[in-house]
């Protein structure tokens, strides 16, 4: 193990490697079609936690059957927990298993996971709402605002752009469709092990939340999130006990002093050791009780549940994208519902010539796949729909 983790130090594996390419796409494949089994569970009546486990346990069963045979044991699995967060709740709402909250007619569900092979880590957030026919008024609004910020920043997140282009870019974008982009939402870049890497891109930039500039640069890898809202777009933590996701931080160590919390935390270092968790995965009854100390002497982060106002409306758009040398390539994501908003960006050129923009380097002609889409990505854009040109 040791002489493995010097020869990483040596040589940062990044997307110059076909076999790190692969196995980022490989995590992604498994990811999409996990997404599209939980969408496919978003009915009334289905409880919350049901659907998480669904996601959870699919992303599990599947990375194990893959590389079962490669001569080094490859770590796979869960990279970040199903979360499905409802309504005016904005993140990372995974609940305990004694959970009784179900979804209903008209939700707007936010879907957020993730899935990693041999450390290489496939996010993805999509939002559905509980609707039989096009999704309209205000959720149409909030929604068509998340993924034209999200088609823009993938055309902006380009080798030679810089990070703050993005986060000003997708504050027109939802201003245009009269929504806010959420605070404190940051998109990180994605190395191997790494899920929150230090090159970021902030939703908002304010006097609180300040990031270093940066360029992005050919093979690097991120997870691009947008966050939108009809409120205020300042979310707050109204209740720690229904934060369950957490991570290791590895750099900080203490002696706990509960047999409950060692045991705990015994358990997480085994298991999750560097990815977050949910508790549900831990023996609950120890759970509760050990976490308290283990965060405490803050062993682990939380990643809370946030919430807007009560009536506030949220989307939540998060895709993963490789920049290859022949452009960009965005590995996750699912086809959105038929969107018909009530504010429209027809008439904004600055948007317009964003959407405009291709996602491929020239030198090369582009990838295969995505070929055909380069002309036309801007157009459905404007139509009814607003749905997404280059997802698939």
């Amino acid at each position: 193990m040791s002489s493995d983790d010097e020869v990483r130090e040596e040589k940062e594996l990044d997307l110059s490697s076909n076999d790190v390419v692969t196995k980022y796409k490989s995590a992604a494949e498994i990811l999409n079609n996990a997404l599209k089994l939980v969408v496919s569970e978003c009915k009334p009546k289905a409880k919350i936690v049901d659907l998480c486990e669904k996601g959870d346990t699919f992303i599990r069963d599947q990375t194990g059957n893959v590389y079962k045979n490669a001569k080094r044991k490859i770590e796979r699995g869960i990279a970040f927990p199903t979360c499905v967060s409802v309504n005016n709740t904005v993140c990372h709402f995974s609940p305990l298993a004694t959970d009784e909250a179900v979804l209903e007619e008209n939700d707007i569900v936010k879907i957020d996971m993730g899935c990693h092979i041999d450390g290489f880590i496939a996010v993805v957030a999509h939002t559905h709402v509980i609707t039989n026919g096009p999704v309209t008024g205000r959720a149409a609004d909030v929604l068509a605002a998340a993924n034209t910020a999200a088609e823009v920043a993938m055309r902006l997140v380009r080798p030679g752009k810089k990070n703050k282009d993005v986060t000003e870019a997708i504050q027109k974008v939802a201003a245009a469709y009269d929504c806010k982009i959420v605070e404190g939402v940051l998109s990180h870049q994605l190395k191997q092990f790494v899920i929150d890497g230090n090159k970021v891109v902030l939703s908002v930039s304010n006097a609180d939340t300040k990031v270093d500039d940066a360029e992005f640069e050919e093979n690097e890898v991120y997870a691009i999130d947008i966050v939108t809202s009809t409120g205020e777009g300042k979310p707050k933590l109204l209740d720690e006990k229904q934060t369950t996701i957490y991570k290791r931080a590895v750099d900080k160590n203490y002696h706990l002093k509960m047999k409950a919390s060692r045991f705990i935390f015994s358990e997480i270092s085994q298991k999750f050791p560097i990815m977050p968790f949910t508790a549900r995965a831990l023996e609950e009854k120890r759970a509760r009780l050990g976490l308290v100390e283990c965060m405490n002497h803050e062993l682990l982060q939380p990643y809370p549940v946030l919430h807007e106002k009560p009536g506030d409306l949220v989307a939540h758009i998060k895709f993963t994208v490789l920049l290859m040398p022949n452009g960009s390539d965005k590995i996750t994501s699912h086809p959105l519902q038929e969107l018909q908003p009530t504010k429209s960006i027809d008439d904004n050129a600055e948007i317009k010539a964003w959407l405009a923009l291709g996602t491929k380097s020239k030198k090369k002609g582009g990838g295969k796949k995505k070929k055909g889409k380069k002309g036309d990505a801007a157009e459905p854009m404007e139509e009814s729909t607003n749905g997404a040109p280059s997802q698939e």
